[in-house]
């Protein structure tokens, strides 16, 4: 259509006519009907001018009158043709308007459509078209991108902002703090519209909540062990204000940066870690002192406690036991008293004689002769019987030359014989004299 209309103009834009801009074929002929020959040189702007003001006459149907232009009737207009032309304008033009509304909204990205300014629709990725301005427009916004608010800090953590870094504590302590919010768009309407200055309200609600946080919190609590914690309030309380102003935004991390004191009193907080954990290296050994002396001195209680328990127990075992026999004995010694009596003489000196050293003196003649004592006699003899089983093989072979051992034996046995025999004619003779 439209080379079609340049062509009704008349209006050739090629560079290569030779003719370009040195008149029609009917500028020449005209010319040379009154005696003027055709110009080589540069083209007239004048005359340019003229041309495209006649073609232009031509194409809203407006035609000459006359020859030269000396009569005053000028040009008559054609409403057909105007009305051709005036329409294929109109055409065009509302075509470039309606292509107007065509936009692309790329991967990762949400477009917010608005009718005379009021919210209309969503655009999702794609090519997608609204009805031109001023009717609908368009706002393309990334909901895919996660964003970045820092906060006490722009771009490195030294480069500190004071007023938004210093805040109090609990316990009236000033510590200085750092940190980074995290966030993307859930609800790209609510971002547009409920959003005047979105970065900065972003920013007001981190450091709103992150003062409440730290404002009942201990100093000790947010510096050491409560990183994590006050970093999860603080995203779990901005997510509820940026909810209630529905601002369309999610909070996804809360970084902390920096927590320390300020810079003019962190000597004097150096001084007082080191001393606290002077203190504690002190409390860990002597809990680990304690750790080792304690159980063994529980072990050490434990074990006398069983001991003096066993010690208990065998005592009153013994003096049941004594108890049971003496019972036995007086029942009978009710039946036999005296044979019950000198069993219990015999049973006594007995066990006195088992561990004493004994001799035997010749008292009835008031001889000073001393006999060997007669435990070791006893001793001898009983390790000779042990050896003797053990001899027999090496006495077999040594044939005449053992009578020697075998006369000892005997006599030893003999001397046996006459102790026995002794002791019982003694003990008789004590028994008269008791009776």
């Amino acid at each position: 259509m439209a080379p079609h209309l340049l062509k009704k103009l008349g209006l050739k834009f090629s560079l290569n006519d030779p003719r370009w801009g040195r008149g029609s074929q009917n500028d020449e002929q005209s010319s040379n009907q009154n005696g003027k020959q055709p110009s080589d040189g540069p083209p007239d702007l004048d005359q340019l001018w003229r041309d495209f003001n006649q073609r232009v006459n031509r194409f809203f149907g407006r035609r000459s009158s006359g020859g030269g232009g000396s009569s005053g009737g000028g040009f008559r207009p054609d409403m057909r043709g105007m009305k051709i032309g005036a329409g294929i304008i109109v055409i065009i033009v509302l075509l470039l308007w309606l292509l107007s509304g065509f936009f692309i909204v790329q991967e990762g990205q949400t477009g917010v459509v608005m009718t005379f300014g009021r919210y209309s629709h969503m655009a999702n990725a794609g090519f997608n078209w609204h009805w031109p301005a001023p009717i609908q427009k368009h706002e393309i916004v990334n909901v895919s991108s996660v964003r970045t608010v820092e906060v006490g800090y722009r771009s490195s953590v030294r480069n500190k902002v004071p007023r938004e870094a210093l805040m109090l504590t609990e316990d009236e302590n000033i510590i200085d703090i750092q940190f980074a919010v995290q966030y993307k768009l859930k609800d790209a309407s609510d971002w547009v519209f409920n959003n005047r200055d979105k970065q900065d309200t972003i920013k007001q609600v981190a450091e709103s909540a992150i003062r409440e946080v730290v404002g009942r919190s201990q100093m000790d609590f947010v510096l050491y062990e409560g990183r994590e914690k006050v970093a999860q309030e603080v995203a779990q309380l901005m997510q509820q204000i940026l909810d209630r102003y529905s601002s369309g935004a999610q909070i996804t991390n809360v970084t902390m940066q920096g927590v320390q004191p300020p810079e003019q009193v962190q000597a004097a907080f150096d001084d007082a870690v080191k001393a606290g954990q002077d203190r504690e290296r002190l409390k860990n050994e002597g809990q680990a002192y304690a750790n080792d002396v304690v159980p063994r001195a529980r072990g050490t209680a434990s074990r006398l406690l069983q001991e003096a328990d066993g010690y208990r127990a065998k005592v009153i075992a013994n003096a049941e036991g004594e108890t049971a026999r003496f019972k036995q004995i007086l029942t009978q010694y009710q039946k036999a008293p005296a044979v019950t009596r000198d069993r219990m003489y015999i049973d006594t000196m007995q066990q006195i004689f088992s561990s004493t050293t004994k001799l035997m003196v010749d008292a009835r003649t008031n001889n000073s002769l001393l006999y060997l004592p007669l435990d070791k006699l006893i001793a001898q003899s009983a390790a000779a019987e042990i050896a003797q089983p053990h001899a027999a093989a090496p006495a077999a072979t040594a044939a005449p030359a053992t009578p020697a051992p075998a006369s000892t034996n005997s006599a030893a046995s003999e001397s046996q014989r006459q102790i026995d025999a002794r002791s019982r004619e003694s003990r008789d003779s004590r028994d008269r004299e008791g009776r």
